[in-house]
């Protein structure tokens, strides 16, 4: 199976954060390049795929998604303290679609993560390896057989993930939370 992953620039952050970090940062300025993105998704990865994005852009993504996609909530136990915002983002929603059933499923993958953001990555928004190795268990990838193109590679962080857990298949017998530290 063939599955990707996209963690784009968050729209209205393109130019200010991402810029010297992707060439087409300033497109993601504007809701037009995420919703191309999910055509994209759609028509290139029918076995599965996964999207992190902001939650205030949640309804966004799944106007342009099918109605079978998924949401899961990746709850940050240690993150940026932002001092204008009276509530802070300590989530970040994962939408997934499809990907490989597995029935009955041991051990279980829950739809929500608990872990701390990647500290140290050089990147702003870069996912921490435990992050990482849970989109993967929601797209029930095999190490053995399957692909994943990351489409916003950033800190390389997924394919090590992908590198790590191919020399070291036991990281996908515990739950997510037991996995690894970031």
């Amino acid at each position: 199976m063939k599955f990707a992953y996209a963690d784009p620039p968050y729209l209205g952050n393109g130019v200010r954060r991402y810029a010297p970090f992707h060439d087409n940062a300033q497109q993601y300025d504007q809701p037009q390049a995420h919703i191309d993105l999910c055509s994209r998704l759609i028509a290139e990865y029918p076995d599965g795929f996964a999207i992190s994005c902001n939650p205030k852009d949640l309804s966004m993504y799944l106007s342009a998604l099918p109605p079978s996609v998924r949401v899961a909530a990746w709850c940050k136990s240690f993150h940026q303290i932002r001092v204008n915002v009276s509530t802070q983002y300590s989530w970040e929603p994962v939408i997934w679609f499809a990907g490989r059933n597995i029935v009955p499923r041991k051990p279980m993958v829950r739809d929500h993560l608990i872990t701390p953001i990647a500290m140290k990555k050089g990147l702003p928004g870069a996912k921490p390896q435990k992050f990482n190795l849970w989109v993967l268990e929601l797209l029930g990838f095999d190490y053995t057989q399957d692909e994943l193109d990351d489409l916003f590679p950033g800190s390389g962080g997924m394919g090590q993930a992908i590198t790590k857990l191919r020399l070291q298949p036991s990281l996908f017998d515990s739950t997510p939370c037991e996995i690894i530290g970031n």
